[in-house]
């Protein structure tokens, strides 16, 4: 059964909610092993499902009564390898979750009075990489919508002598492009057009084989997709996709009667950096543009994602501090999202 779907496993509505249903690591231990396991613990290593030992100071641990062997909750998690309090992990995706425009790692080190900003750091990008399902369905995939595609440049001031020396990254973005229902509440634009699902990912250049390869990973075969004249789009319709490409000449008034919705993305996703996280490194803004789709594409449904984030959904894979200060973690592409 889907974890996400289950409704034993409610999700707290407000402050007070959350601390009634999670008031210490316990509790929080009882969620992670309801969740993994819906018909009682079952030892995975000789299989033998019944009452695990339990021990009062490692609310984390149970240990099969049969083999003798510790199971960790947060194996499989984001949480996995952490010493950090599980009700710490709890309140850190809860405040994620809630909070429907984030917030930077100086004042997630504040909320929860973490005494290191690196802890702060590192917690974030874990649940980050919770945002990220690898199992990722693509986007585009019914007759009713297009989608538009563009790329631009995120990051750093220009610099020299005017000739665009720049230290920015070139970002490609997805988006599907929907039509308001009569009688619906969404952010429509006048003419009833609005944003469905989008998928943003760092590509190394405007070549064909950057641009056509991100699109070949984010969008459904067969799809309508709407981009500029740039030629590095020019073999889309030979990759097997519905191809129109449109004719802007750098006037800005084309560009915005025809692809619309992706600038308006692009404008949200720059005010989002700038506003929230002050600018990003470009060794981590892949992480940070998976964290912008993730709240994008929930944000009709801002209370869906507290599961996911913790990775309890399903195994995932996070990285430690070392990997993240190193470069050695690659940060995956794409959100889970619905």
């Amino acid at each position: 059964m889907d974890v996400l779907a289950r409704e034993d496993l409610p999700f707290p509505q407000s402050l007070p909610e959350f601390q009634r249903i999670f008031p210490n690591d316990a509790a929080c231990a009882a969620y992670l092993e309801s969740a993994r396991w819906n018909g009682g613990f079952a030892c995975p290593r000789c299989g033998v499902v019944g009452e695990p030992f339990r021990f009062e100071a490692r609310p984390g641990v149970l240990r099969c009564r049969a083999c003798r062997k510790d199971v960790s909750l947060m194996a499989g998690t984001v949480m996995e390898r952490s010493h950090t309090p599980l009700s710490t992990w709890f309140w850190a995706a809860y405040l994620i979750a809630s909070q429907t425009p984030g917030m930077s790692a100086v004042q997630f080190q504040r909320q929860l009075g973490l005494s290191r900003y690196e802890t702060a750091f590192g917690i974030l990008h874990k649940l980050r990489a919770g945002m990220v399902r690898p199992e990722r369905d693509k986007i585009g995939d019914t007759p009713q919508e297009h989608v538009e595609v563009d790329e631009t440049w995120v990051g750093g001031r220009t610099r020299g002598d005017g000739r665009g020396v720049h230290h920015k990254v070139l970002v490609a973005c997805a988006v599907e492009v929907r039509h308001r229902k009569p009688g619906t509440k969404l952010d429509n634009r006048k003419d009833g057009r609005y944003a469905g699902r989008v998928r943003l990912a760092v590509v190394p250049d405007r070549s064909a084989n950057s641009l056509c390869g991100f699109v070949e990973n984010a969008v459904a075969p067969g799809s309508l997709i709407v981009t500029d004249d740039w030629s590095g789009y020019a073999g889309l319709g030979r990759r097997g996709f519905d191809h129109h490409a449109i004719a802007e000449c750098g006037d800005p008034e084309v560009a915005e009667e025809f692809l619309p919705i992706v600038h308006l993305v692009f404008t949200n996703l720059k005010t989002w950096i700038n506003g929230i996280h002050h600018g990003v490194s470009a060794k981590h803004l892949q992480a940070y543009l998976n964290e912008f789709t993730f709240r994008f594409n929930r944000r009709l449904y801002p209370f869906n994602a507290f599961r996911s984030l913790l990775g309890i959904a399903g195994r995932a894979a996070a990285p430690t501090f070392d990997e993240l200060y190193s470069g050695e973690w690659t940060h995956p592409t794409f959100s889970g999202c619905g």
